[in-house]
């Protein structure tokens, strides 16, 4: 599977403090045999954020994860930014990496976490804290598959 990889953080694209989710996430994505095949750090902004995505997704990323910007700051604004482009959101991938996440850690609930399908890529809001985003990841391993493989699906006409 062909994916790419965001970053989004304010702190990190200004080069305060250096960039572990997307390394985290590109480890990971390596262990489930996946090509990376654009990698970006992007600030906390809604229209830079969905550039990307598109950007990503006209790259031919089939699977777009990101990292960060999912919480409930106010300059938390992933979900949002990805509403405002999506065709169709996928509930159950945010309910099940809030469900299995919160045992261990109760705070999981505040996580706005999503799925989604832009253009014909299938992008998964994952949290910034790196461990919290591989561990979600994993959550939800066993349905990616299938569902970037119908986001890429070609409509037919009648």
């Amino acid at each position: 599977m062909n994916i790419g990889i965001i970053t989004i953080s304010d702190r990190a694209a200004a080069g305060i403090y250096e960039d572990f989710g997307g390394p985290a996430l590109r480890e990971a994505a390596a262990g489930y045999g996946w090509r990376v095949l654009a990698e970006a750090i992007v600030p906390d902004e809604k229209v830079q954020i969905q550039e990307t995505i598109r950007s990503f997704a006209s790259q031919g990323c089939g699977l777009i994860l990101t990292t960060g910007g999912t919480g409930i700051t106010e300059r938390d604004v992933t979900p949002e930014a990805i509403r405002g482009i999506m065709r169709v959101e996928v509930p159950g991938f945010g309910e099940v990496m809030r469900l299995k996440s919160f045992d261990a850690l109760p705070n999981a609930i505040l996580s706005r976490g999503l799925a989604a399908v832009v253009d014909r890529s299938l992008v998964l809001a994952l949290p910034g804290k790196p461990a919290g985003a591989v561990e979600c990841l994993g959550h939800v391993r066993g349905a990616l598959d299938h569902a970037v493989k119908l986001a890429q699906k070609v409509p037919t006409s009648c």
